[in-house]
């Protein structure tokens, strides 16, 4: 009797013990541990909880542990305080599209969507309890910055029958929409500037404007992580006989080109779209001094200009009348580089769109793709990248778009464009530029397309290095949105 009584005091002690230490385990810091102590995206048990490193990082602010909530007062009401959602993404490589070369080894610590620090994945002090603490590991991926599709169509889906679908029913134009936006935040694509959709009556809000400017509306208020940000332009605006009926605003002298922007502001667009390629291909549509009234009006109520111009004439003439950015520019000359770096006008480049109707003379019986048609294309094809590699010479900041929609790539096709700047001469590093903190810039955002501290947790995280294989940008692992 006399052992039997020893041995449960004893097991009563241990137990003692096991909970006391438990519960101090929630008050520690812990150390880093090996990438493969947690699964990726599992919640870490609190019996992996070790003491405490000190962090290397002086300037950083610990995070507080966690402390026991106090009994509720009887009278209390408010319900508690949710607690934080907190992420570490473990032991992965950085490309933020400044450098030239891959951090290797960061861990990056997100607390309710923000980016608390980023750093050496041996240095993981300040980052609290790791009760409720999600542990991602990020081991051989890389992260990068949600990119910015600096021009797309999101009312259109694209294709060998684009333009086509410029005239379907509003309603369609609706759900394609919805379809895009999801393909473009899985692709990593975290802002879309929207340039150009046609007119119709939206169904939701019952307005007759762009059908881009409704969707963008909604998906904001949404406050949805499916969708991207959207900054949209309204509908094209172009000289007659410009482009097919109904598919874009036509006015005839420079009075009502300038009226026709005003208009777009009121009915709530971001920027205008002019339209620059005439029936002409040698000479456009409108000169520099109609050009530069609209830039003045656009800028007196705070907005930007950009313009469609595939052909040289059209780029000379927009360049010259002050646009704010330049789409596509197949055809640019020295000269007309040079006048874009010293303005800083940006150039929103396109190249794959060429490369996608080149695949379409295998998979389409149409004969503008086939044939001679193949080999004008291609002759394009060259002309546009000689183009691209005199303005990144010059120094004109160069963003990155498809034309899905109103063009015939995909909305989840940016990783295209980035390869085909890389074709076109530019580094890797640059390329990916300008599919992220350049596309930012243009917009005005400043956390778009950029990773820091304090900044919102948008990235993405891929398989293999984009800053040596930009078609590591496919390889899509695992999407984060701050929301």
């Amino acid at each position: 009797m006399h052992a039997d009584a020893d041995l449960t005091r004893r097991r009563f002690l241990l137990a003692s013990a096991a909970v006391a230490l438990a519960a101090c385990a929630d008050q520690l810091d812990p150390s880093p541990r090996p990438s493969g102590s947690a699964s990726a995206g599992t919640a870490v048990p609190e019996s992996a909880d070790a003491p405490a490193r000190p962090s290397a990082d002086a300037t950083a602010s610990p995070l507080p542990a966690d402390t026991p909530t106090p009994a509720a007062s009887p009278r209390a009401t408010a319900a508690p305080a949710a607690a934080p959602v907190r992420r570490l993404y473990r032991d992965g490589a950085l490309a933020d599209g400044r450098s030239e070369r891959l951090r290797v080894g960061v861990s990056v610590y997100v607390v309710d969507g923000v980016i608390e620090w980023i750093r050496p994945s041996d240095d993981e002090g300040g980052r609290g309890s790791r009760r409720g603490l999600e542990v991602i590991d990020a081991s051989g991926a890389t992260i990068v910055p949600g990119m910015v599709d600096a021009h797309s169509h999101v009312t259109m889906p694209g294709g060998a029958h684009w333009i086509d679908r410029g005239l379907d029913a509003p309603s369609q134009m609706a759900a394609v929409a919805e379809a895009n936006g999801r393909l473009l935040t899985s692709a990593g694509v975290r802002w879309a500037r929207d340039v150009g959709a046609p007119r119709g009556e939206d169904r939701e809000d019952g307005r007759t404007r762009a059908l881009s400017l409704g969707i963008r509306d909604r998906w904001r208020a949404s406050g949805s992580r499916a969708y991207p940000h959207i900054r949209a332009a309204g509908t094209w605006l172009t000289r007659a006989n410009s482009l097919p009926d109904g598919l874009a605003v036509e006015v005839r002298d420079a009075d009502a080109l300038v009226a026709a922007a005003e208009r777009q502001l009121d009915e709530g667009a971001d920027l205008v779209k002019l339209y620059l390629d005439g029936p002409d291909p040698r000479t456009a549509p409108w000169s520099a001094a109609e050009v530069r009234r609209v830039v003045r009006a656009v800028h007196g109520r705070g907005a930007r200009v950009t313009a469609h111009a595939g052909r040289l004439a059209g780029a000379r003439v927009g360049v010259a009348g002050g646009i704010d950015a330049l789409e596509h520019g197949f055809e640019l000359d020295r000269d007309v580089a040079a006048e874009m770096a010293r303005r800083g006008t940006v150039l929103v480049s396109t190249l794959a769109v060429f490369r996608s109707w080149l695949t379409f003379g295998r998979t389409t019986n149409q004969a503008q793709f086939r044939g001679n048609g193949a080999s004008g294309i291609r002759e394009r094809l060259e002309t546009a990248e000689a183009s691209v590699g005199l303005a990144a010479r010059a120094g004109v900041p160069i963003a990155a778009g498809t034309d899905f929609g109103g063009g015939s790539l995909r909305a989840n096709q940016l990783a295209w464009e980035v390869e085909s700047l890389v074709a076109a001469g530019l580094e890797p590093f640059e390329a990916l530029a300008a599919a992220t903190w350049r596309g930012g810039e243009l917009l005005g955002e400043a956390d778009a397309g950029v990773i820091r501290e304090g900044g919102p947790a948008d990235f993405f995280l891929v398989h293999g290095d984009p800053l040596s294989d930009p078609r590591a940008l496919w390889r899509m692992w695992r999407v984060d949105w701050a929301g």
